[in-house]
């Protein structure tokens, strides 16, 4: 069985991304507190992403997939005083990026200390291509930032067997799309996509469990999109 660490699996897409790999994979889970199947960490807070990596290594021995899916979509208005609006833009790259940059340093130099070959799948968004409100600055920039970093690790590792794929959903049926579509007029946006409705989180799910288990090897590198051509490229 593939061992897989999987953050932000208590809901939304984590959950159905633990879902769908449950049958074919051994998966620990992060949450923002310890259940009975998770492991909790706030990854707002510096050292927490290396804490988990050490303790999802502890459960599984050894680790060969790490799926970064945990991410926070907060608005962040530029009218906001500059303490809260600095605030708030480095709890989103410190969640959004830097604790998944964190994670696949320590993915990378796992496989590459054992010889052996690892996959690492990056959930960004499509905010990363197109940008999105104007109060959610730091989530395009956080996403934009993990699409580079996942090219920059492919590019790199491909020779020692470490792979790294990217999926951009659109707009998913979770909590947070359900609050963001309320919030800016649910019928004028789901008029901006063709497919005339969201994506399901079982749609992104499938995604992540082929790129963790099943996709070639050449495709390293690849970005995949899930909007329902809401944004083509």
């Amino acid at each position: 069985m593939t061992n897989i660490l999987l953050t932000g699996a208590s809901r939304g897409i984590g959950a159905a991304i633990r879902a769908a790999l449950a049958p074919q994979a051994t998966v620990v889970g992060h949450a923002s507190q310890d259940g009975t199947d998770t492991i909790g960490a706030d990854l707002d807070q510096p050292g927490a992403a290396s804490a988990l990596w050490h303790a999802a290594r502890d459960r599984l021995g050894t680790i060969d997939v790490l799926i970064n899916n945990a991410g926070v979509f907060e608005a962040n208005p530029i009218e906001a005083d500059d303490a809260a609006w600095h605030a708030s833009w480095e709890r989103t790259m410190r969640i959004n990026l830097t604790a998944s940059a964190e994670l696949c340093r320590l993915a990378v130099l796992h496989w590459q200390e054992r010889g052996v070959p690892g996959r690492i799948v990056n959930v960004a968004s499509r905010a990363a291509h197109r940008g999105d409100s104007p109060a959610h600055w730091h989530y395009a920039a956080s996403k934009a930032g993990m699409l580079a970093m996942t090219k920059t690790i492919a590019r790199a590792y491909a020779k020692d067997g470490i792979l790294a794929f990217a999926i951009c959903p659109g707009f998913t049926m979770t909590g947070m799309a359900d609050d963001y579509l309320a919030s800016r007029g649910g019928d004028k946006l789901l008029a901006d996509i063709p497919l005339g409705r969201v994506a399901m989180p079982d749609e992104v799910a499938e995604m992540a469990r082929w790129l963790a288990l099943d996709a070639p090897a050449s495709m390293t590198g690849s970005v995949l999109d899930v909007n329902g051509a809401s944004y083509v490229r």
